[in-house]
């Protein structure tokens, strides 16, 4: 009786579906995200991870620097969590982490892991996390060069940051 009460309440654990989002200024791990979205009923864990790259268009990026709304970016993200589950019910749990703060280079930005009992569903959820997450959710980004200067960038994907104009600024 006592094992049989067990494997339903596993059963129940396993229906529950887990978003989990975090902003972050400690640096990113990878385990811990697809620790997130494990799953004995999912065959799939698929996952993004954004990395700083020591060069944009031919300029040395010695790091990058995130700012965000937090309260609204946890909201854009939970909306993206519900528009997932929406366009691809089988996906069982969403995890999404973003740093804030300095990012030097050959660290994570942002890890996304999406489960599901197949791979097609985690794969496409993950391109529309991270796409829309670009697109929607107030995280911006600056880079800093060798020379000291800055740039804050602007996501091609976002269409309120189209009107406005790149900013540049220099550090001391």
């Amino acid at each position: 009786m006592e094992g049989a009460q067990e494997e339903r309440r596993d059963e129940e654990e396993e229906k529950e579906r887990r978003d989990v989002i975090k902003l972050t200024t400690d640096q990113l791990s990878v385990e811990e995200v697809v620790d997130a979205v494990n799953s004995p009923c999912c065959g799939a864990v698929s996952m993004f991870i954004g990395m700083t790259r020591n060069t944009f268009e031919g300029r040395k990026v010695i790091r990058l620097e995130y700012e965000a709304y937090e309260v609204m970016a946890q909201s854009e993200l939970s909306k993206i969590c519900r528009d997932i589950r929406a366009r691809w019910p089988t996906v069982r749990h969403i995890c999404i982490h973003h740093r804030l703060g300095v990012v030097p280079v050959g660290e994570a930005s942002v890890a996304i892991a999406i489960s599901s009992p197949h791979r097609h569903d985690a794969l496409q959820a993950v391109q529309h996390t991270i796409d829309s997450l670009k697109a929607t959710v107030p995280i911006w980004k600056k880079e800093v060069y060798e020379t000291h200067e800055a740039c804050w960038k602007q996501n091609k994907e976002c269409d309120w940051s189209r009107t406005e104009s790149t900013l540049n600024t220099k550090s001391h």
